[in-house]
């Protein structure tokens, strides 16, 4: 039996695809390389936007043909949607056979044998508060970069953010676990690793926290690299730069969303922070690691966000200099806080002041992009450009997209690059 797998969202959904994909191949199911070849297509899902939504409802409706064609298919929806709709999303498409949640993939291989010999609908989306999918690895999809997940949850409830509500509480894998992990996938051959969590900042296992476990992940001899999503300016501590500024093979790059650069608004989303406390992190950063590179979250229109608290956004994406910004419109999410606030901001305006946001991040990216010229960087060589078979493409330890001309026989190593050009997304250069 074939599954189709197709992930939608953040990094922590490609990472519970790669987990999910363990746990079904340990009970002899198959993976489809291509969709045509399935006979179960699961789609896991997102909802941290409406658009995220409507993406997944449309990729279910494109499949009913498929499903006509062949009544044997099966379709089931897993992830964060699954989670918010539940049995919901049934009454939106018939064609879904079953939900899980996020807490509940150990029961996938039961629930897809069961199709088949009673075919009900199946809804399970319990929520359990102690599954960290222990001594579980996952089969990973690239064969350079693995992510790994140190906790899952959250306990921030920002305002306007469903992820609380989709992913439950805090939890922390044990710390052995994750470098058991981190020393299996580094014999395999993996050199670069991606530590993920909903706020990394936060993880805590007995006596160990976030600062000591990087220290001990650093120690590892097979992994080069290290990187780690998200991050929280409410628990980035002092501890965590001064480890990350001495330790060789954290890279040089923080994931640090700012969200708002105004203090009431701050407030309103529950973010914790001032935009000063965040600023000072940023100098913190700097000048603990000089060629740090530092990307952010920013949302333009949350409810009550007036003209002038807007622009002290504006200054402040202005006065960092962030080497690249997702700026978003404000997404009103049912069951969150800020759905409920009355002063909601006309979408008109949220997309015109998101378009300044963008014009602006392009400007700087594009000038902090052209700094890299004339040096030389070290890349980990990943694939063959999308662009010309005659060149490769990798990343820099500052999360910089470099491309240059190079035999495939490099990819998987490690180059040194100068940089001869760039533009607002990529760099160039030859390898020296």
């Amino acid at each position: 039996m074939k599954i189709y797998l197709e992930t939608y969202g953040c990094q922590m959904n490609v990472a519970d695809s790669e987990l999910i994909s363990s746990i079904l191949t340990e009970k002899n199911f198959d993976l489809a390389a291509t969709i045509d070849e399935a006979d179960i297509i699961i789609f896991n899902t997102c909802s941290v936007r409406q658009h995220a939504e409507e993406r997944v409802i449309g990729r279910i409706n494109n499949e009913m043909a498929r499903k006509k064609s062949n009544e044997n298919l099966k379709i089931g929806v897993i992830g964060c949607m699954a989670q918010r709709l539940g049995a919901k999303i049934k009454d939106i498409n018939q064609a879904v056979d079953f939900v899980v949640g996020v807490d509940q993939y150990k029961k996938l291989p039961e629930i897809i044998s069961n199709l088949f010999e009673k075919p009900d609908f199946i809804s399970e989306i319990h929520f359990n508060s102690e599954e960290i999918y222990q001594d579980i690895y996952p089969i990973h999809s690239s064969k350079f970069n693995a992510f790994i997940t140190i906790m899952r949850g959250c306990n921030n409830f920002c305002s306007y953010c469903i992820v609380p509500y989709t992913r439950g509480r805090e939890r922390s894998r044990p710390v052995d676990d994750i470098i058991s992990e981190i020393t299996n996938i580094g014999e395999k051959g993996f050199k670069d690793i991606t530590l993920l969590g909903q706020n990394v900042n936060s993880y805590q296992f007995k006596s160990v926290n976030f600062a000591e476990l990087l220290r001990k992940a650093n120690k590892i001899d097979t992994i080069k690299r290290i990187r780690f999503v998200t991050s929280h300016p409410k628990d980035l501590s002092d501890e965590v730069i001064e480890v990350m500024a001495q330790s060789e093979k954290i890279c040089e790059h923080l994931h640090l969303a700012m969200q708002s650069g105004d203090d009431k608004i701050l407030n309103k989303m529950n973010r914790g922070y001032t935009a000063e406390h965040y600023f000072n992190i940023v100098k913190k950063l700097r000048a603990a690691i000089p060629e740090i590179a530092i990307t952010t979250d920013v949302i333009a229109g949350f409810p009550g966000e007036s003209e002038e608290q807007f622009l002290k956004t504006y200054k402040l994406m202005e006065k960092i200099r962030f080497d690249y910004a997702f700026t978003f419109k404000y997404s009103n999410r049912s069951g969150t806080k800020a759905a409920e606030f009355s002063d909601q901001v006309p979408e008109s305006v949220r997309l015109e002041r998101l378009q300044k946001l963008i014009t602006l991040q392009e400007q700087i990216t594009l000038s902090k992009y052209k700094e890299q010229i004339g040096k030389v960087k070290e890349i980990y060589v990943e694939k063959v450009s999308k662009k010309s078979d005659q060149e490769l493409s990798g990343k820099s330890r500052d999360f910089k997209i470099t491309v240059f001309p190079g035999d495939k026989k490099l990819i998987g190593t490690f180059v040194n690059v100068k940089i001869t050009s760039a533009t607002g997304w990529t760099l160039k250069g030859k390898i020296i």
